[in-house]
């Protein structure tokens, strides 16, 4: 690892400019802009244990740094852009299609040109629409449009082969070509048709319906009704194609809008491109985050990517910049980044975020796309049996542990400001998670009323898993007169909590990990060793992914975008999202008995037979005070008082 210091330049100038960090051997590591170069690059060189771990492994990984000064920030954007597209450096976030989505281009540089549903690489000088989910989808789209609009969609060897032949394909005999292979429309004309096929697919759908109409009204008055007939099937096909997108703004409304999900390890985008108010195609990207860019910072990196081709291509890009670029999160150069996509589309192009109405409205409906798409691929992450080895093998090496953690559990505590505390036990075997292996603890504390802090909370709730866990493994094996038991050993047997098999907690983790920094690791490893238990822990801080082990000063940093870092990220999530749904049911449960708290005679069990018996107590306010005095142990008077104050308390709420 190198030195930051010992590349630091002095001589940096304070214009806009563009920068990129390389390596020993000339690789670039990173590409970034800046409207003042030397506060930029300043912050790179500060203390290396303040920056953030991924931003202090790329600047210990280079050797040194160089910047070119342009005249403004849209030619920093531009250059940007040219330098990350060429160098692909490792370290700058990439947003990669997550699959090949199908177009319909028409080739508008041929002397006839074609229309086809095409992948992959795009060419100069055609047109393109889309993208679209379904190839079937497009397909069906563009069957229906050659009855109206017959443009060429044979390849070039069968358009050779029925001009030698003089004889069309199949598509020149049923009408879906206009066969100028043999002569039936001249180059010029084929043109046309193409430029009204290209015409109706960019939105203007309405000029067409009217003239077939009017052609179809035409024909009918003068009594050739076979023409009008063929003219009424063609509104049918228009109005089908046109019915297929949902009209979601207002009809000239021409605007992509972007949703953003992202987490400390990965980044999710989904767009919808909305054209004459419908959406003409949907797009997605799920990508690893190499740097910790905030949100505004990815939605600039990833409107240069997207519309970057469009400024130096003359148009290849599958869509045009649109009017608008709606964004959840406003980059900090968005005026020079309008400018430049002003340059690139060769119009004006407002970058904001919608606020209210129909299109925020959209918005939020992209937004939780994004989210979708981040949920799924982390589920398709861990269900793959291979990603699930390698990480496992990852943690095994990059904690030093004596065996593969097969078995990992992994402890969180919530609570609010204190009270109600709950620790959470989530268990993942072989990377995979065991729900039937989860366990939750209400947190006691010396004194019954709760923990004091986190760590004591941490420590009760792990000498409770393994003081129950042996306890279970002595049932297991004798009974008090020496002989094998009768019966399986329940925990619910032993301090009257969650019932549960006792084999449960007989198994000791491979790996034991804490949501929370040294403190709590801490505190586990005092806890384990108190218990005698030789348990490898680990804590995950949530702030910056670090994994702290007890009495290191240093916590270990896993590469980003590693599998182990992943898992433990998942096991962590899981365990937080235990912890919260048990707390949350014990404050609500705390809320309603809360509510019975102040009628003379009711305590803890007469209000639980209340509440066990009436379901809520919501049910319980709307019952009479006959029904409430057949609860066993509540009689007519204190039956009378009940109703008479929760009927009280109804009116005040």
């Amino acid at each position: 690892m190198a030195d930051p210091a010992s590349y630091r330049p002095s001589d940096i100038p304070q214009g806009p400019g563009v920068y990129r960090f390389h390596d020993e051997k000339g690789r670039v590591l990173y590409v970034g802009k800046a409207k003042n170069l030397r506060a930029r690059l300043s912050s790179y060189f500060q203390d290396p244990s303040r920056l953030h771990p991924r931003t202090r492994s790329m600047v210990t990984s280079a050797s040194g740094v160089q910047w070119t000064v342009v005249a403004s920030e849209v030619e920093a954007l531009s250059l940007e852009y040219t330098w990350i597209k060429e160098f692909r450096p490792r370290y700058n976030l990439m947003f990669r299609d997550d699959k090949s989505y199908p177009y319909l281009s028409v080739s508008m540089a041929e002397e006839y040109p074609r229309v086809q549903v095409v992948r992959g690489e795009l060419r100069k000088g055609n047109r393109y629409f889309g993208p679209y989910t379904h190839a079937w989808a497009i397909r069906e789209t563009m069957d229906l449009l050659l009855r109206v609009f017959p443009v060429r969609s044979c390849s070039l060897g069968v358009f050779r082969r029925a001009r030698t032949s003089g004889r069309p394909c199949l598509l020149g005999y049923i009408d879906k070509c206009s066969a100028p292979c043999v002569g039936r429309v001249s180059a010029a004309e084929h043109r046309a048709i193409a430029e009204d096929f290209c015409d109706f697919m960019s939105g203007e759908t309405g000029r067409f319906l009217t003239q077939l109409e009017r052609g179809m009204r035409a024909a009918a008055a003068a009594q050739d009704y076979e023409r009008a007939a063929r003219l009424r099937d063609d509104v049918a096909a228009l109005k089908r194609v046109t019915e297929r997108n949902a009209v979601v703004l207002t009809g000239d409304t021409d605007a992509d809008v972007y949703g953003l999900a992202v987490d400390d390890l990965q980044a999710s985008v989904q767009v919808f491109h909305v054209r004459q108010g419908r959406i003409r195609g949907q797009r997605g990207w799920v990508t690893d985050r190499g740097d910790d860019a905030g949100e505004g910072e990815l939605i600039e990196r990833l409107l240069i990517q997207v519309y970057g081709e469009l400024a130096e291509s003359g148009g290849v890009q599958p869509y045009a910049v649109p009017r608008e670029v709606l964004v959840p999160a406003l980059p900090e150069d968005a005026g020079a980044l309008a400018d430049w996509l002003r340059r690139a589309g060769g119009r004006a192009v407002s970058v904001r975020v919608p606020k209210r109405g129909d299109k925020r409205a959209l918005m939020e409906t992209v937004q939780e796309n994004a989210r979708q798409a981040l949920v799924s691929a982390k589920l398709r992450r861990g269900a793959d049996l291979a990603t699930r080895s390698r990480a496992i093998e990852e943690l095994q090496r990059y904690l030093s542990l004596p065996d593969s953690p097969l078995r990992i559990e992994c402890y969180d505590i919530s609570h609010t400001g204190g009270t109600l505390q709950v620790g959470s036990m989530v268990v993942f075997e072989d990377g995979l998670p065991k729900k039937r292996d989860y366990r939750h603890f209400n947190v006691r504390g010396s004194g019954g009323d709760g923990a004091r802090d986190d760590t004591e909370a941490i420590g009760e709730v792990l000498t409770r898993r393994f003081e129950r866990a042996r306890r279970a493994r002595v049932a297991q094996r004798t009974t008090p007169d020496g002989a094998p038991p009768d019966q399986p050993f329940t925990l619910a047997s032993v301090d009257g909590e969650t019932a549960a098999p006792g084999e449960s907690f007989a198994y000791e983790p491979g790996l034991l990990v804490i949501d929370g920094g040294l403190p709590q690791v801490n505190a586990a490893r005092r806890a384990l060793t108190e218990l005698g238990v030789d348990v490898p822990v680990v804590g995950l801080a949530k702030r910056l992914e670090e994994v702290w082990v007890p009495g290191e000063e240093f916590p270990v940093v896993l590469p980003r975008g590693s599998e182990a870092l992943h898992l433990l990220q998942r096991v962590r999530d899981e365990a937080h999202r235990v912890a919260i749904t048990r707390h949350r049911s014990r404050r609500s449960a705390a809320m309603t008995v809360s509510a019975l708290d102040a009628v003379p005679g009711i305590g803890p069990s007469r209000a639980k037979a209340l509440l066990t018996h009436f379901g809520s107590l919501t049910r319980l306010r709307a019952a009479t005070p006959d029904e409430i005095a057949t609860i066993p142990g509540i009689g007519p008077a204190l039956a009378e008082a009940i109703a008479l104050h929760l009927r009280a308390g109804g009116e005040r709420d």
